[in-house]
This record gives structure tokens, sequence and C-alpha cells, in this order.
């Protein structure tokens, strides 16, 4: 068996590193200008890359695919737990764990001045129990913005702290696609990133509420109810969430019940509580599907069949139909830049610009927000930015492998946090798109139309979360948040080159 022919790349000037940013650009331009899903897009874009990389390196096809292939494999493992984290998600969405939360928070009225933080905090904790923040986002919508019109609350100051909120479990929650690939990107363990960021990510929600609760002191103190607002959300509207997220209607429907046992919130406590004992992510994943189904039945929300078959089968088949395929093609494109050092120029210029770790560290979180701008899915730029951030830190950082470990914590946070929450200030983004489309039309008597301007001028929270995250990176004051701190100098230093 023949050896497998080594790069020889050809030397680098001007001209060629400008070529080699040449796939990356064609990949924003699919996904943001011809508005490619990425299914679509990323091997579109790898073929772009392989064709750039056989020239760089002067290899033939087969020898820089190998550098895909070999990026693909190394995220193997992640798409087991993200298999489960969409079968329980499935399940938590159907047997009654979301709409627990919803009727608890309910339960004791809203009024104008209420709605908008209710909503928030409500949404923080649907999107920890469902791990989706687009499904939370359509459950949620036609409750709160049509409890708000009986009501005279400010919309879009609710639909702000809708999608805030929606987007909290998608960036921490233990179920979260994102957290999971994230995680893995980086090979840390989930529960470590979540301790990490644990207590900043409920200081941001502190602050997030008081900003919108000033907000809100000018709206009446009228109390609605649930029903009302139910009853008066449109066909059009249902045939909507059909489309786009059917989980939603389910939810949707057990809250217009209001029926659902309190002890369905089990299972969610339960993954919470076995992560936190450091068991193997897959067994908490897997004690929340099964308790679900356990307590489903028991609450008459769910039978096996319908468990192995309508929640099981179908989070399954998201993940492998959709998510996993195309994660695989967006690693794969991130292995072959990578090949050929395409992002050599940008890691110079963030070590040149770097006196200390924690400005290097930063300037890798610019980057990932750079990344979501550029790709236009926090999926994308995970995939993408994580080996690219990763090789900067440890190729120009010297410490403990203990230290090194917990910089690639804080390089998962960012690569999720700027990629969930940064995505909802880009208004090219498909997060904001999708929330904007979803909004319109279960609520369409809003003046001209709900547009990703209305959300992105009051998610508040997303806002806290993405300063917050960048300052306190960059000034060192990270450290003064308990669990959120990183290693400093002298532990951690710089390279000398």
């Amino acid at each position: 068996m023949s050896e497998k022919k080594q790069p020889n790349p050809r030397e680098t000037t001007v001209g060629l590193a400008i070529l080699k940013f040449v796939p990356l650009v064609i990949f924003a331009l699919l996904v943001i200008v011809a508005k490619l899903d990425l299914l679509i897009a990323a091997p579109l874009a790898s073929m772009a890359a392989i064709l750039v990389a056989m020239y760089v390196n002067r290899l033939d096809f087969d020898g820089v695919f190998d550098f895909g292939l070999k990026s693909g494999a190394s995220i193997v493992q992640v798409f087991y737990i993200l298999m489960f984290a969409y079968g329980v998600a499935e399940c938590f969405m159907a047997t009654g764990v979301g709409a627990v939360v919803i009727n608890i928070a309910l339960a004791a009225g809203v009024t104008g001045k209420t709605i908008a933080v209710v909503a928030l905090l409500v949404t923080c904790v649907l999107s920890i129990a469902t791990g989706t923040s687009w499904g939370t986002f359509a459950a949620c919508a036609p409750i709160f913005l049509w409890l708000n019109y009986i009501i005279g609350g400010d919309v879009v100051l609710t639909l702000g702290a809708i999608a805030g909120g929606s987007c909290f479990g998608d960036n921490i929650g233990m179920i979260s696609d994102t957290t999971v690939l994230s995680c893995g990107m980086q090979d840390i363990k989930i529960i470590d990133r979540v301790k990490h960021q644990g207590v900043w990510s409920v200081l941001a929600i502190i602050v997030s509420v008081i900003i919108v609760f000033v907000l809100s002191m000018s709206q009446p103190g009228t109390q609605g109810n649930i029903q009302d607002a139910l009853n008066n959300i449109p066909a059009e509207a249902y045939a909507a969430l059909e489309e786009e997220r059917p989980g939603a209607l389910i939810l949707l429907g057990q809250v217009a019940e209001g029926g659902t046992p309190i002890y369905m919130i089990i299972p969610l406590v339960l993954v919470i509580a076995t992560a936190f004992m450091g068991l193997n992510t897959l067994l908490c994943l897997g004690s929340g599907m099964v308790s679900a189904l356990i307590l489903g039945y028991a609450a008459g929300t769910c039978t096996l069949d319908q468990w192995l078959n309508d929640l099981l089968l179908v989070g399954f088949g998201d993940a492998g139909g959709w998510s996993i395929v195309m994660m695989l093609w967006v690693a794969a494109f991130g292995g072959i830049m990578n090949s050929m050092n395409a992002f050599e120029p940008l890691a110079k210029l963030i070590v040149m610009v770097s006196g200390k770790v924690r400005h290097l560290m930063s300037w890798c979180g610019v980057l990932c927000l750079v990344g979501n701008v550029a790709l236009a899915d926090e999926t994308a730029q995970i995939a993408t930015i994580s080996p690219i951030v990763r090789n900067i830190v440890e190729e120009n950082v010297e410490g403990s492998e203990e230290d090194m470990y917990k910089l690639r914590v804080r390089l998962a946070t960012y690569n999720d946090a700027l990629g969930v929450y940064g995505s909802e200030l880009i208004p090219w983004h498909c997060f904001p798109v999708f929330f904007a489309g979803i909004a319109d039309a279960v609520y369409p008597i809003f003046p001209g139309g709900i547009n990703t301007t209305h959300i992105i001028m009051n998610n508040f929270m997303s806002m806290v979360m993405v300063a917050s995250i960048l300052l306190l990176s960059f000034t060192g004051w990270d450290r003064f948040i308990p669990g959120f701190g990183i290693p400093r100098e002298p532990a951690v230093t710089l390279r000398k080159k």
C-alpha cells in the first residue's frame, strides 16, 4: 500500500492568501445572498475549497478530500450525543414538560407591566427544557403576543424578550445541538461548560430582566387570560406553525387544556441533576427520555408506541436527516480550509494585537462573532471557526494541561454564546429571519408587519450577553464572577516568537 502524498504548499503571497479566502466568500454568498440551505451551501463551498486546496497544497482530489474526511471523523462522537439530544427535545416538547413550564408561569397572571419579563423568563426555562430556540419561539410567540394584545402591553418589547429568552437554553441547555457541537469541537465535557458559564448567564438574565422591567413601567396593569389569548389566534397562524414547527402545536394544545400534571417537570430536573452528578452525557439524556415516557404514560400524554415512533424516531431522524449530514459537510469544509492554512494571516494579526492571553482569547471571541456575521448560521460558524480558534490558542499559549483545558472551555463558550446570541443581532441571519417570519404569521395585525429590525432593536438579552462576555474577557473582570474566570498570567503565557 502506497503512502499518502503529503502537502507541498506553494509559497504564500498576497495573491495566494486572498485566493485561500475565496471558498469562505463563496460560502457566505451562497447562504446570505442566494439564501441556500446549509445542506446545499456547505457541499458547494467544500467543492470550491477542494479546488483551491489542490492548487495551494499541490495535491490531487483524494489527497485534499482526506483532510475533510478526517475533520468529519473527529466529531463522530458528537453525533451520538446529538441524536439523543434531538430525541429528548421531542419527548420534552410533546409529553408535557414544556407545557408545565408555561402553565406554572401563567398561573399567577400577567399584566402589561410584567408580560415582557414573564415572557423572557418562561422562554429561558422552556428553551432549556426543549433544547430548541426555534421551537420555543414558535410555541411562545402566539401565546404571549396575543396575550400582550389583550392587556395592551408593548408588542415589540415582548417580541424581543421572547427572542432573547428562546436562545438561553440553545446556548446553555444540555440537550441543545449547539451546546453539544461547540463542546465536541473543543473536546470538552458539556457539564464543564455549563458550570463555567452558569453564574454569568444567570447574572445576564437578571440584568436583562431589569432593563425590560424598567421599559415596561409605562404599560397598563390590566391582567390577561390565557384562554382569551389562545382563542384570538387566527387559523392562519396555526397553519403556519403546522408547516414550520408542528411540535409547537402539541405544546400549545397542552397549554390550552391546562391539565398537564406538575410532575412532568421531573424529566427536566432529572437531566440537569444527573449531569451535575458527573454521569455520562448519554446516560443523562437517556434518563430524560425514559422518565418522559413513564411520567407521560401516567399523565396520558404519550404511549410506548408514540414514544418510540412519533418522538424518538422523529428526533433521531431529524438529527440524522439534516443536522448530522450538514455538520459533516461543514466540518469537511473547515478541515480543507485548515489544510492550506487559509486563516493563518488572520491568526497572525490576532496574535500581533494581543499583549496578554486574555486579549488573545477576546479576539478569538470576536472572530467567532465575525464568522457568524459571514456565514449567517451559528452551526456553520461553530463547525468552521472552532478549529481555527483552538489552533490559535494551542499554538500561541503555554500552560499546564489543566489550564489549557479551561481555555478550551472558554472557546466553546465563545463559539456557542456569540453564535446563538450574536445571530439575533445580525439582520440577515437565519435566527431573526425565522423569528420575524413566525411572529408575522401568528400576529398578522401588527402595522406594516413584523420584521427583523423589531426583534433586533428590542432583544436586550442578546445585547447584554454579547457585550458582557467580550467586555469581561478583555478586561479580566470575568475573574470576579464565580466559575467564569480563565487562567491568567503567569499560569498561562503567550509563546515568545
